[in-house]
């Protein structure tokens, strides 16, 4: 192969290695257990336990509250989790969170470097992409946060390049907004809210900034058509999660993701110090969080500025004034006077954290710094060996920060053996907040339940609770169960979305099953509809019987508005198809 086509493929490799870099002290220090670590990995193993039983897309997540279950699968985006469990087809589970930040840190990388390539040359382009993955950010959430969702950070920098492109610029209105760039364009925008609803609302109110920026900037309406067509095309591709996801919100108590003190704007401000001692955690994590967001902004502002003294700059300011307006604007977003706007702007305090704002401005920074750092064209050779060398030793010294100073130990019960082992006995594991049922508490689901407890008292108590802080404990000798039934076959190897009994039921009373109340579940007693009767303080369901032999069949249903969004979905695909091919046309009249 000729050395010219070579160099084609060197800049990929090093943002490959650049990502390898920034896993590698998991390779030997093993999973870092940020905060969402648990909850992803159990997701992971619900997803594929699913595909095992023919689900392609899984609703219910049956393992959360102790194998009471809840929907966590219709309301969090499907791609990371659907993501995770592909690999854990063929990866053992330890190596699944790693190859998973490994792909996704090398995604923002590349997705960096494609948008460096509209101003730059292949290796300051390149140097964008690897400083994006070694932005103190990336490194933050990966480390810190677990939060794969949010490290879906590619999505960004791609969404960035189809609307800042202009390959028409004399063209008419339709040819310049229409060409090739409108359906890539939607395609990222429905990535992001299919990776992480946080980076879903930032990546529409990006792209309605950037696109009224560049209109203004061009004196164009092409951009905001693009815009327009682009974002509404794209919540068409994502209808079959979104619209399931924000009409079933009244059916669980999904407040609680923006009501607790730890979780609310106020309190998460640049520098900012709650006075509440149970916020002591979330005080410290702030005061980190906000010496990588001045770091990263001063960064972008820094470089911006020395690209502008050395009159390096792109020739076309409508390229990158939109992007210096980024960091300017998410420093702003950071600080307590832009509270009117979070309380403003539709769902923007659901982002919950200002700094979240950060995974916007990683790519202006990377590009803003290469540009800056990396010598002029003429310059000696040794001068870009030296350059590439000590910047290599800064994304080194990154790696060796994020893990000493993110890295975050496993318990003995989060590493992720002990979670495996856990997930095959069938025990369950704590359910999240925001999808429990409305009116009830996660806390009070009783561990080792059994499928199905018969009672007189439909509001009988189940469990005692041996500590403080824990969830109480169920076990037969305790006598709460007049009588017992288990799953046919067991629960743990039949479809996680369905559940059958038979019951020889001693007395007329109620039984109540593990599993959480939740509207699209179908119960029949010998065939016949059953609704759930009485509410219980731990969500769980209750349904009447009679003496005699029941036959209890339990099934998940394909709701209205899951139907509705996914034929929304299926015409957006065939719309996107056309509009695709007009483009390709469009191209090259």
């Amino acid at each position: 192969m000729p050395s010219h086509r070579l160099t084609r493929f060197a800049g990929p490799a090093a943002i490959l290695l650049a990502a390898a870099v920034a896993v590698a002290p998991q390779l030997f220090r093993g999973n870092t257990c940020g905060h969402d670590f648990d909850i992803h990995l159990v997701s992971w193993f619900d997803c594929l336990n699913g595909w095992r039983h023919g689900i392609l897309y899984p609703q219910w997540t049956p393992s959360a509250n102790y194998g009471a279950g809840e929907p966590r699968f219709i309301f969090y985006p499907p791609l990371t989790w659907m993501a995770g469990a592909a690999l854990g087809l063929f990866l053992p589970w330890h190596l699944v969170p790693i190859a998973l930040t490994f792909l996704l840190l090398a995604a923002t990388g590349l997705a960096t470097r494609a948008l460096a390539r509209m101003a730059l040359d292949d290796a300051p382009a390149t140097l964008a992409g690897c400083a994006a993955i070694f932005s103190g950010y990336a490194l933050f959430t990966a480390y810190e946060r677990s939060a794969f969702g949010e490290m879906a950070a590619f999505w960004i920098p791609l969404l960035l390049l189809f609307i800042l492109r202009d390959k028409h610029f004399s063209a008419p209105l339709l040819r310049r907004a229409f060409d090739g760039s409108a359906v890539p364009l939607a395609v990222a925008v429905a990535g992001a809210w299919l990776s992480n609803a946080p980076l879903g609302v930032m990546a529409s109110y990006l792209l309605a900034a950037v696109a009224l920026a560049i209109a203004i900037l061009r004196r164009s309406w092409a951009p905001i058509l693009r815009a327009a067509v682009g974002a509404s095309l794209s919540l068409a591709l994502a209808a079959f999660y979104l619209i399931p996801a924000a009409y079933e919100q009244r059916w669980v108590d999904i407040h609680q993701a923006t009501d607790d003190p730890g979780l609310k704007i106020e309190n998460s401000f640049l520098f900012g110090h709650a006075a509440d001692a149970e916020l002591a955690l979330h005080n410290a994590e702030l005061t980190r969080v906000s010496w990588i967001a001045v770091v990263m902004v001063g960064v972008a502002l820094l470089g911006l500025l020395i690209v502008w003294r050395r009159k390096t700059l792109p020739a076309d300011r409508r390229w990158w004034i939109p992007l210096a307006l980024i960091p300017a604007a998410v420093l702003l977003l950071q600080l307590h006077p832009s509270l009117p706007v979070w309380n403003l702007l539709p769902k923007l305090r659901f982002l919950q954290f200002p700094w979240r704002w950060l995974v916007v401005a990683e790519a202006p920074m990377a590009i803003f710094f290469a540009a800056a750092v990396w010598p002029r064209n003429g310059a000696k050779r040794s001068r870009y060996v030296v350059v590439a060398m000590a910047w290599c030793a800064l994304f080194l010294a990154s790696t060796a920060i994020a893990a000493i100073y993110f890295f975050q130990p496993c318990d003995d019960e989060d590493a992720v053996a002990p979670m495996v082992q856990v997930y095959r006995s069938g025990q369950g594991f704590e359910g999240v907040y925001e999808y429990a049922p409305i009116g009830t508490d996660n806390a009070l689901v009783a561990t080792g339940l059994p499928d199905a407890c018969l009672v007189t008292d439909a509001r009988k108590t189940l469990g005692v609770l041996d500590t403080a802080g824990a969830n109480p404990d169920w076990w037969v000798e305790q006598n709460s169960c007049d009588a017992v039934f288990a799953a046919t076959p067991p629960e743990a190897q039949s479809n996680p979305q369905r559940l059958h009994l038979h019951a020889d039921v001693a007395h007329s009373g109620y039984l109540i099953l593990r599993l959480r109340t939740y509207p699209a579940w179908r119960i029949t007693d010998n065939g016949q509809p059953v609704q759930p009767s009485i509410a219980r303080d731990d969500g769980l369901t209750v349904i009447p019987v009679q003496q005699g032999r029941a036959e209890i069949d339990v099934d998940w249903t394909t709701t209205p508005d899951v139907r509705l969004g996914r034929w929304i979905s299926l015409a957006a695909l065939l719309l996107a198809a056309g509009l695709a091919l007009w483009e390709r046309r469009n191209m090259h009249p």
